[in-house]
C-alpha cells in the first residue's frame, strides 16, 4: 500500500515508517521537524521514504503528502501533557482542528484507512487502579492533552467519514531507543538521570501506568494495516501487555538493580493523578499483536545506548518535547 505518516519523523513516527518501509509498503512521511530532525528526515529518504517538510495545518502540504494515498496513519500532534498545558491554543489548534484537517483530507483523497494514535492516558484516575481496565472502561480523562485525544476518538467512531475505516489505538506510555531520541518519557528519563548519577526525585510512586517499547508501537501499526478491515474498522485498541504495568516505584528499582547504584528520593504531590493499570487482550486476541519486548530490557537498550554515547549529550533540550521549538504559526 501507499501509506502516509503525519509525524512521520518523530519519536513513534519514525520507528512506524522505517517499520512500514520494511513490510514492503510505499512511505510518504509528512512532518514539520518541529524538534529539529533532520537526521532522522534524511535517513529515512534513505531508506526510500518520500519526506515532505510540512505542517498537517498546511492545505497544500496535506494535499501533496496524502495524495494517492491508501492508508493515513495520524500520528502529527503537540505531544504529552506538559507540551500542551504550556500552550492550550497551540495543542487545540494542532491536536483537535489539524487532526479534523487530516481526517477531511484522507476523505478528499480517497483513502481506504486512517489509523489514529490515542493513549491509555484517556482512562485517567481509576476507581480500582489494581484492576486491568480494557478498551469498554469509561474514559477519564484528567489532562488537556487525553481530553483532546478523547475528543478526536469520538469525532472518528461516533460519524462515517466516506469510505475512510478508522482505527483507534491507545498507546500504553512508550519508552526504549529510536531515530528521534526522546528522554522526557519516564522509562528513558529515569534511567538517563540515574546512570548519569544525577539525584533522582519521584513523586506519585505507588501509581500504576502501562507501558511499550516504542518499536512494539510501530510493529501495532503494521499489524493493523496487515489485518482484514472487519477486524480493525471502527475499532479501538489497547497497544501494551498487560503484564507490563508498572508502579514508578518499580521502575526505579528495576533501574538501579540493573545499574547497581542510584540516587532516589520520593515526593509527595497531587499534580498528577492518573493511576491506571490497562488490559491488552483484545489487540493480541483480534490481530495476534503481542509485544516482544519488556521494561526490563529497554532499560537495559538505554543503559547500553548511553554508554556507547549513542545520543550525544542527552540531556540535550533537543531530547524533549517540552524545551524542543515549538510549531510554526497556522498557514
Amino acid at each position: 500500500m501507499k501509506v502516509t505518516v503525519t509525524g512521520g519523523a518523530g519519536y513513534v513516527g519514525a520507528c512506524v515508517a522505517e517499520e512500514l518501509l520494511e513490510a514492503g509498503h510505499d512511505v510518504v512521511v509528512l512532518d514539520v521537524l518541529l524538534h529539529g530532525q533532520e537526521h532522522v528526515e534524511a535517513a529515512l529518504a534513505q531508506q526510500g521514504a518520500a519526506v515532505i517538510r510540512g505542517d498537517i495545518r498546511d492545505g497544500d502540504a496535506l494535499r501533496r503528502a496524502l495524495k494517492d494515498a491508501d492508508a493515513v496513519v495520524h500520528l502529527a500532534a503537540i505531544v504529552g501533557d506538559p507540551a500542551c498545558a504550556r500552550d492550550p491554543q497551540l495543542a487545540d489548534d494542532v491536536n483537535v482542528e489539524g487532526s479534523a484537517a487530516v481526517v477531511a483530507a484522507a476523505r478528499r483523497a480517497g483513502a481506504a484507512q486512517l489509523i489514529f494514535a490515542s493513549t491509555c492516558s484517556n482512562y485517567g484516575r481509576m476507581a480500582d487502579p489494581t484492576v486491568p481496565v480494557d478498551e469498554t472502561a469509561p474514559l477519564a480523562p484528567v489532562s488537556l492533552y487525553a481530553e483532546q485525544k478523547v475528543a478526536i476518538e469520538r469525532r472518528l467512531l461516533g460519524t462515517r467519514h466516506g469510505d475512510v475505516r478508522p482505527t483507534c489505538l491507545r498507546f500504553a506510555t512508550v519508552y526504549g531507543t529510536a531515530p528521534r531520541m526522546r528522554f522526557d518519557l519516564t522509562v528513558n528519563e529515569f534511567t538517563r538521570d540515574l546512570w548519569s548519577g544525577r539525584r533522582l526525585e519521584v513523586f506519585g510512586e505507588q501509581f500504576w501506568r502501562p507501558y511499550v517499547h516504542v518499536r512494539d508501537a510501530a510493529r501495532a501499526v503494521r499489524a493493523v494495516l496487515a489485518a482484514p478491515a472487519e477486524k480493525t474498522d471502527g475499532e479501538v485498541f489497547n497497544v501494551g501487555h498487560t503484564d507490563e504495568n508498572y508502579r514508578k516505584l518499580d521502575l526505579v528499582e528495576l533501574i538501579t538493580g540493573t545499574l547497581g547504584r542510584g540516587d532516589v528520593s520520593f515526593v509527595r504531590r497531587d499534580e498528577d493523578p492518573r493511576d491506571y493499570k490497562v488490559a491488552f487482550e483484545k489487540v493480541h486476541a483480534t490481530l495476534g499483536f503481542e509485544p516482544r519486548l519488556t521494561v526490563p530490557a529497554g532499560i537495559r537498550e538505554i543503559v547500553a545506548a548511553l554508554a556507547e554515547h549513542r545520543f550525544g549529550d542527552p540531556f540535550d533540550p533537543a531530547y524533549s518535547n517540552l524545551t524542543s521549538t515549538q510549531a510554526p504559526p497556522r498557514r
